[in-house]
């Protein structure tokens, strides 16, 4: 009769047990289902701090045309000073925005994105020596990165670099090839349009030579 008291009870014993710790289990999944909406909020906020990133870039290269603007030449010295403080303090209001989205990254994509980025600076140091060439350097980078067929050569080197990249980093790369590349046309058209400046400055000043000769 005492043996079955204690078997009895060592059988309620077990079974306490094995309903707490089901309990356990429950609360413990009901727990990282929540953490999985948060996570899908969390994905949610990087995308909109990537959005924003990309506006402020947006934002800094327009007022850098329209600083390098034909309509900035052909106003006066006084007009174009105002409009250059007013585009300075914009460019220093955006400045202030810092945005910071990490990317999980293995090590092969971490040395994938310091060569590809090396690569890309190298390119940039040398336009100052040979903006021409420079310039087609960076066509043949920005096409490894496209996924349209492109209309001029690849550089397949920096496309294998590229692919090996996080996905993120891939088309952080093609963005700043993008931008690199319109600076490029901005700096040419404004150079373009200081020779034609300076070429007719000399032809009037010819003629007006030629006048009083």
């Amino acid at each position: 009769m005492a043996q079955a008291k204690i078997s009895a009870k060592a059988h309620e014993g077990r079974f306490c047990r094995s309903s707490s710790m089901a309990d356990r289990s429950s609360r413990l999944l009901e727990s990282l289902d929540q953490l999985e909406l948060s996570l899908n909020r969390v994905e949610a906020l990087r995308d909109a701090a990537t959005a924003v990133e990309q506006e402020k870039e947006i934002l800094l290269e327009m007022i850098h045309s329209i600083q390098n603007s034909q309509d900035m030449r052909q106003i006066s010295d006084g007009e174009r000073e105002e409009l250059n403080l007013t585009a300075n303090r914009l460019m220093g209001r955006t400045l202030t925005v810092e945005v910071s989205v990490e990317t999980i990254r293995n090590p092969q994509q971490e040395e994938s994105l310091k060569h590809a980025t090396k690569i890309i600076d190298e390119v940039v140091s040398k336009f100052l020596d040979d903006l021409g060439n420079a310039k087609s350097h960076l066509m043949s980078l920005y096409s490894a990165c496209s996924s349209e067929v492109p209309p001029g050569p690849v550089d397949q080197k920096f496309q294998s670099i590229v692919i090996g990249c996080a996905l993120e980093d891939q088309k952080k790369i093609k963005r700043r090839l993008e931008t690199l590349l319109r600076n490029i046309d901005n700096s040419d058209k404004a150079i373009k349009l200081l020779e034609h400046t300076k070429g007719s400055g000399s032809k009037n000043l010819q003629n007006t030579d030629n006048k009083f000769n």
